[in-house]
């Protein structure tokens, strides 16, 4: 017998981030088919006042940099989510301020009792923005075009780094099959059980575009994209500004609120504040830690934290040498005053990241100890490794041109890197192309030999930290730095097939043991990211995945 699913308890990430105790999987459920959410229109008595102030119906947001793309199914930043996360739904979305999974596209689902078989039940009535009919084969379509590495819907340079992260991809597909049992009835076939499988479609990265439009427009569709979401696409101007518009045919009733979203690329964080003030901007993301006292003074303005959910890093690159030097690695991590960039640069508001997960999750290994900020330490490694003298040439060093959560300022904190490594003989130089330039050279590790980067945590399970990010598998994708461990790639695999929690977390813990001491980065720092926002900003609520739907913000 297959248990119907009315949610999911597998990890449910509450904005407060306490997560132990949660399941751990996806398979439990009740004994009723999972209710869709019902959304009402709000009711009011008013009547119509042609005198009446208008309520302004025009969301304007800032934030540090432009979209990559705007297919999310080839991106990875967190600037594209921002849009993306707008136009496309997912067949399980999360529900507010969490990770806990809800009903989506899919209404209800149910799983067999060996954890293989998924299957999906619909909505019935969904349009794309293009008018076509969203159904199983949609959904057959999308999976499909992400999982045939040659897909004639792969264009050239892009690539589904996601869905290899998340799934495996060709080298390693947890999925077998997708298949259209009606119109209304979808169903995953698994090669092997998969402890977070319904937190990982739910991502954003997952969302369904329209089949019509992907086959019609080709590349285009990642300037030009179709979904099903709350808002429709426009217009996009490069490094300026994206344009949306409200979708009156969305399938949540009485959403979205808004008529129109603009999201505005801002790269300095005070420019974007100043704009706040003066009302050209609603809501800002990367407030400098210095201002946040001006914004809880100002009573037209409002402090939001986003709940603590990421990591920022300095990785290096292993197919460079000296890099592939465990021993050299480890030297450059003692060089790290990280007590000192999180008071410099995070205003204090983050905490020294041990691990590459953060602290709050559960599986993290709290008996690691973190390799202290020790110069004299540093140059004993660097001799012990063969350079008494500190390493010979000069490194680039990639520098993030855009200021992210996890990263609140990353060519100062670069700056001041660059200045301790020196001080141990290790010369860089900080190099900061634009953001869809830097991901892509950081992703090929053919310029970079040391880089910086973040991650904002996507599913609230430890897989979308430890294997997207460090597993062999992603080398190349989300494992910019080239890091291929046999072990930890075992104990992670393992991980993924486990059901029972408990036994997930001793693979984590040994697999960040491992990682530790073989130190592919220098784990920065777990921020609180702070936004901004008008007072009468009215229905946002933070997301602790980075992005979040903007279907039910209004204005008081």
């Amino acid at each position: 017998m297959k248990k119907w699913v009315t949610g999911v308890s597998a990890v449910v990430l509450a904005a407060s981030l306490v997560l132990a105790g949660c399941s751990g999987n996806g398979n439990s459920g009740g004994g009723k088919t999972a209710e869709p959410p019902k959304t009402e229109a709000p009711k009011t008595d008013a009547k119509p006042d042609s005198g009446a102030k208008k309520v302004q119906d025009t969301l304007i947001v800032g934030r540090g940099g432009d979209s990559a793309a705007l297919d999310p199914s080839i991106v990875t930043d967190g600037e594209s989510f921002k849009a993306t996360h707008q136009i496309f739904d997912t067949l399980l979305e999360y529900k507010e301020g969490t990770t806990e999974v809800q009903a989506g596209l899919a209404e209800s689902w149910k799983v067999s009792p060996d954890g293989l078989v998924y299957t999906f039940n619909l909505r019935k009535g969904v349009k794309f923005h293009d008018g076509t009919d969203f159904n199983a084969d949609a959904v057959v379509f999308n999976f499909n075009r992400w999982r045939d590495p040659n897909s004639p819907y792969k264009f050239q340079g892009d690539s589904f780094d996601y869905y290899t992260s998340q799934f495996g991809g060709a080298k390693d597909d947890v999925i077998k099959e997708v298949k259209a049992v009606d119109p209304n009835t979808v169903q995953f076939t698994l090669n092997k059980p998969q402890a977070p499988f319904l937190q990982n479609i739910a991502m954003p990265t997952f969302g369904i575009g329209s089949p019509k439009a992907i086959q019609e427009k080709k590349e285009k569709f990642k300037s030009e994209p179709v979904g099903t979401g709350a808002f429709i696409f426009k217009e996009w101007k490069r490094n300026d500004s994206i344009t949306l518009e409200k979708n009156p045919n969305y399938w949540k009733q009485g959403f979205p609120k808004l008529n129109k979203i603009i999201i505005r690329s801002i790269p300095d964080n005070s420019a974007r504040l100043t704009a706040l003030k003066n009302g050209e901007l609603d809501l800002i993301e990367g407030v400098n830690p210095d201002d946040v006292k001006n914004i809880e003074a100002d009573k037209n303005l409002k402090k939001i934290n986003r709940p603590s959910f990421n990591v920022g890093y300095v990785g290096f690159n292993l197919k460079h040498k000296p890099f592939d030097d465990a021993k050299v690695r480890v030297a450059l991590n003692y060089a790290v005053n990280k007590k000192a960039i999180i008071q410099a640069f995070y205003g204090g508001n983050a905490e020294p990241a041990v691990n590459p997960m953060p602290k709050s999750l559960w599986g993290h290994n709290n008996d690691i100890k973190d390799y202290d900020y020790d110069l004299e330490k540093a140059k004993k490694l660097l001799a012990d490794a063969g350079y008494p003298n500190g390493l010979p040439g000069e490194y680039t060093f990639y520098a993030m041109p855009v200021a992210r959560p996890y990263m609140p300022d990353g060519k100062k904190v670069a700056e001041a890197i660059q200045q301790d490594f020196a001080k141990i003989g290790v010369k860089t130089k900080i190099v900061s192309p634009e953001w869809a330039t830097y991901l892509d050279d950081t992703k090929k590790g053919e310029k970079d030999d040391i880089y910086m980067l973040g991650w904002n945590g996507d599913n609230g399970d430890p897989d979308n930290f430890l294997y997207a990010l460090l597993d062999k598998n992603n080398a190349g994708g989300n494992n910019k730095s080239f890091y291929m461990n046999e072990e930890v790639h075992k104990l992670l695999s393992e991980a993924q097939a486990m059901t029972d929690q408990a036994k997930r977390t001793e693979n984590y813990k040994k697999a960040q043991e491992i990682i530790k001491a073989d130190a592919p980065w220098a784990p920065i720092a777990h921020s609180t990211p702070i936004l901004a926002s008008k007072a009468n900003i009215d229905g946002y609520v933070p997301s602790p995945t980075g992005s979040e739907s903007y279907e039910k913000v209004s204005f008081k």
